[in-house]
C-alpha cells in the first residue's frame, strides 16, 4: 500500500504541472484575441441593428402579405413584435411613415378579427383566438368581453332553437335529445365560460374595477334556464301512456350525469340541483302516469263486471238460480276485480323500481329517493286505494244494480282485510319508504275502507229493501179491501216476495258468511198463528191497549241501522224494510172482513218462510203482528180466520 501511494503522489504532482501550463497558454491566447473578440461583438451588434431596421422598413409589405394569406395571428405577432420600437423612434420621419402604415394595415386586420368575432360558424375556441389577438391590439376588454357573450349568446340560441324545433317535429327519441343537447350545448357553455374567465375576468377587474362574474352569471342563467324548460318538456312528452320507462330512465342518467359534471364548471347556482328536480318530476310523473294507467284499468274491470252481471240476468226464484247459477259467479267476479287490480299495481311497482337501480347516479341522492319514494307510496298506490273507494261509493245512487253494490261492498271489505296490508308493506319494504314520508297510515285506509264497505252495504239492504217494498206498497194499494171475497190461497205477491228474498240470500251467500243466528223453535210459525189470533181477538182486550203496546215494542227496532258483513244481518235488514213497509200501507187502508182474513193469511205465509233468513225469528214475529194489529184496527168487521183453516190455506200454497 505504501508502494503504490507513492506511485499515485507522482502522478498527481504531475496532473497539477500541466494545469499550471495550460492556464498560461489561456491567457496568452486571451490576451492575443481581446481586440479581435471586441471588433466581433460590436460586427454582431451592428448586423442584429441591420436586421431590425430591415424587419422595420420590410414591415408594412410583410403585414399586408400576412392579411392577405389570412396569418391574421402572424400579423398581430409581427406587428406587436416592432410597436415598440416604432413607437421609441417614432421622432424619426422614416419611422413615422412606416408606424402610419403599419397601423393602416392593422385596422383592417382588427375589422377581419372582429367580422371573425361576429361570424355565426365561429368555435367558441375561434372566438378565444379573436379575442385574445384583439387584446394583443389594445382593444378595451369590457368592450371586447360583451362582443363575446353576444356572439356566445347567439350561438347558445341558434342550438336551443334546434333543439325546439327537434322537440316541435319529435323526430328524436329522449336518449338522443338529450345526448345532442350534452354534447354541444352543454359543451359549447363550459368552453365559453372557460374561455371567458381566461381572456377576462382579470383584466376587466384590473382595467375597468367592473365585476365580471355577474355578466357571466347572467349569460349562464339564461341559456341553463333555457335548456332545462326544454329538457323538462322532452321528458313530459316521452312520459306518455304506454312509453317504455327503460328508455326514460337511461336518458335522464345520462342528462343528470352530463349536467353534475358541467355543473362543476358553470357559476353561479348549482344547476345539478336543478337537473335532479327534473328528475324528480319526470319520477313523479311516472307515478302519476301509472296511477291513471291503474285507474283506467280498474275502470275496465268494473266495466267487464258490470256487463257480466247485466247480460244474463240473475234469476229471482230458488229455482230458476239453481238452473242458471249466477250467484256463484260473483266469486269469480270479486276475484277479477281484487286480484286484476293486484297484479296490475304490482306490475306498476316493479316498472317504478327501474329508477332506483344502482348504477344510477341520481338513485344513489337522497333527496331523489326520499322524494321519489314518497310519490309511489302516496301519490299512486295510496292514491289508487283512494281512488277505488270513491268510485265504489260513486255507486250508491238509484238505478245501480243491487249486485254491484254487494260486489263492490265485499271488495272494499277484501281490501280492507289483506289486500292494503300487502301492498303497502310491499311498497315500504322494496321502495324503503321511510316512517316520516309515510302520510297515510294503514289503520286509516283500512278504516276508510270498512267506511266504504258498510256504506255500500247499507245501500244495497235500502235497495233491496226498497225494491220489495214496492211490490208489497203496490200489492196493498190497488186492492178493494172492503169487497175482497173470502180468501182461499196466499197472495201472489206474496210468494214473489218470499221467493225474491230466498233468491237475494243465495247472493249473499255466495260472498258473505252465514252468521250468528239464534236457535229456532220447530213449531214457531204454528204457535206463533196462535198466540197472534187471541191476541187479536177483540173481546180480550180493548183496541187502545193493544194498540199502544204494539206501538211501545215497535220503537224499540231501529229499520235502517248499520248491518253487519253477515248474511243473516244483511237479510234481516232488507226484510224489516219491506214490513215497515207493508206495516206504513196497512196502515193508511180500511179493510173489510174477508179484506182483514187474508191479510192474516198473508202474514202467516210470510212468517212460515221469512224466519229462516234473520238473526233472531221473534223481529218477523213481531213485526207481522204489528201489521195483522193494524189491520184489525183499520178492520170495519174485526172477524179473524181459525188458525186451522189459515195453516191449511198457507199449507197447500
Amino acid at each position: 500500500m505504501t508502494s503504490d501511494f507513492k506511485e499515485m503522489e507522482a502522478e498527481m504532482d504531475l496532473l497539477a504541472a500541466n494545469m499550471n501550463s495550460i492556464a498560461n497558454f489561456s491567457d496568452q491566447i486571451s490576451t492575443t484575441l481581446h481586440d479581435t473578440r471586441q471588433k466581433l461583438t460590436q460586427l454582431s451588434s451592428v448586423h442584429t441593428t441591420l436586421q431590425k431596421v430591415q424587419f422595420l422598413f420590410r414591415l408594412p409589405h410583410t403585414l399586408k402579405q400576412n392579411k392577405e394569406e389570412g396569418s391574421l395571428s402572424l400579423a398581430v405577432q409581427n406587428y406587436t413584435r416592432a410597436l415598440g420600437t416604432l413607437k421609441i423612434y417614432s421622432h424619426n420621419v422614416s419611422f413615422s411613415s412606416i408606424h402610419k402604415e403599419c397601423d393602416e394595415i392593422m385596422e383592417g386586420v382588427k375589422d377581419q378579427l372582429f367580422g371573425q368575432l361576429s361570424s355565426k360558424q365561429a368555435t367558441p375556441k375561434e372566438l378565444g383566438e379573436c379575442v385574445e389577438l384583439l387584446l394583443s391590439l389594445g382593444e378595451p376588454a369590457p368592450v371586447l368581453c360583451l362582443k363575446f357573450l353576444q356572439h356566445a349568446s347567439e350561438r347558445q340560441n341558434e342550438q336551443l332553437q334546434g333543439m325546439e324545433e327537434h322537440l316541435r317535429v319529435g323526430d328524436q327519441d329522449v336518449i338522443e335529445f338529450l345526448d345532442v343537447g350534452s354534447n354541444d350545448f352543454l359543451s359549447d357553455i363550459c368552453l365559453n365560460v372557460a374561455t371567458y374567465n381566461e381572456l377576462f375576468a382579470k383584466k376587466c377587474q384590473i382595467e375597468e374595477g367592473d365585476d365580471p362574474s355577474a355578466l357571466l352569471d347572467n349569460f349562464v342563467h339564461e341559456a341553463m334556464d333555457k335548456y332545462l324548460q326544454l329538457v323538462k318538456r322532452k321528458v313530459e312528452d316521452e312520459q306518455a301512456p304506454g312509453t317504455e320507462a327503460t328508455v326514460l330512465v337511461r336518458a335522464l342518467d345520462r342528462f343528470y350525469r352530463r349536467l353534475q359534471a358541467a355543473s362543476t364548471l358553470l357559476p353561479g347556482p348549482n344547476y345539478s340541483k336543478y337537473g335532479m328536480e327534473v328528475v324528480v318530476q319526470a319520477g313523479h310523473r311516472q307515478s302519476q302516469t301509472h296511477l291513471k294507467n291503474m285507474q283506467a284499468h280498474f275502470v275496465e274491470l268494473l266495466s267487464n263486471v258490470r256487463q257480466t252481471l247485466a247480460a244474463p240476468k240473475l234469476s229471482l226464484t230458488v229455482e230458476e238460480e239453481k238452473r242458471n247459477p249466477s250467484s256463484s259467479n260473483l266469486p269469480e267476479l270479486l276475484n277479477t276485480l281484487v286480484a286484476g287490480s293486484v297484479d296490475k299495481i304490482k306490475s306498476c311497482l316493479q316498472d317504478l323500481k327501474l329508477f332506483l337501480q344502482s348504477d344510477l347516479t341520481f338513485s344513489l341522492k337522497q333527496v331523489f329517493r326520499s322524494k321519489f319514494c314518497c310519490s309511489v307510496r302516496e301519490g299512486f298506490v295510496v292514491a289508487f286505494i283512494k281512488f277505488l273507494m270513491d268510485t265504489a261509493t260513486g255507486f250508491c245512487v238509484p238505478q245501480t244494480p243491487p249486485t254491484l253494490l254487494l260486489l263492490l261492498s265485499k271488495m272494499c271489505l277484501e281490501m280492507e282485510s289483506s289486500t292494503v296490508n300487502f301492498l303497502l308493506s310491499q311498497t315500504d319494504e322494496e321502495f324503503c319508504v321511510e316512517d316520516s314520508a309515510k302520510g297515510t297510515t294503514r289503520l286509516v285506509l283500512c278504516k276508510q275502507l270498512h267506511e266504504s264497505a258498510q256504506k255500500l252495504l247499507d245501500y244495497f239492504v235500502r235497495t233491496q229493501g226498497l225494491n220489495l217494498s214496492q211490490m208489497l206498497r203496490k200489492s196493498v194499494e190497488t186492492r178493494d179491501w172492503l169487497s175482497t171475497p173470502e180468501p182461499r190461497t196466499v197472495r201472489a205477491v206474496m210468494k214473489r216476495v218470499v221467493e225474491d228474498v230466498a233468491a237475494i240470500e243465495v247472493q249473499v251467500g255466495s260472498l258473505y258468511e252465514q252468521g250468528i243466528q239464534q236457535e229456532r223453535s220447530s213449531d214457531s210459525s204454528r204457535r206463533t198463528q196462535r198466540k197472534r189470533t187471541n191476541w187479536y181477538a177483540p173481546s180480550q182486550i180493548d183496541s187502545t191497549l193493544a194498540s199502544n203496546l204494539q206501538k211501545l215494542f215497535s220503537e224499540r227496532i231501529e229499520i235502517f241501522s248499520c248491518v253487519d258483513f253477515s248474511t243473516v244481518s244483511i237479510m234481516t235488514g232488507i226484510i224489516k224494510i219491506s214490513l215497515k213497509t207493508l206495516l206504513e200501507c196497512v196502515r193508511l187502508r180500511t179493510f173489510g172482513k174477508f179484506g182483514l182474513q187474508q191479510i192474516q193469511v198473508d202474514t202467516h205465509y210470510l212468517q212460515m218462510y221469512l224466519w229462516r233468513f234473520v238473526e233472531n225469528e221473534n223481529l218477523v214475529h213481531f213485526l207481522l203482528d204489528e201489521i195483522l194489529g193494524s189491520t184489525v184496527h183499520r178492520c170495519l168487521d174485526p172477524v179473524l180466520m181459525e188458525p186451522s183453516v189459515v195453516e191449511m190455506i198457507c199449507e197447500r200454497g
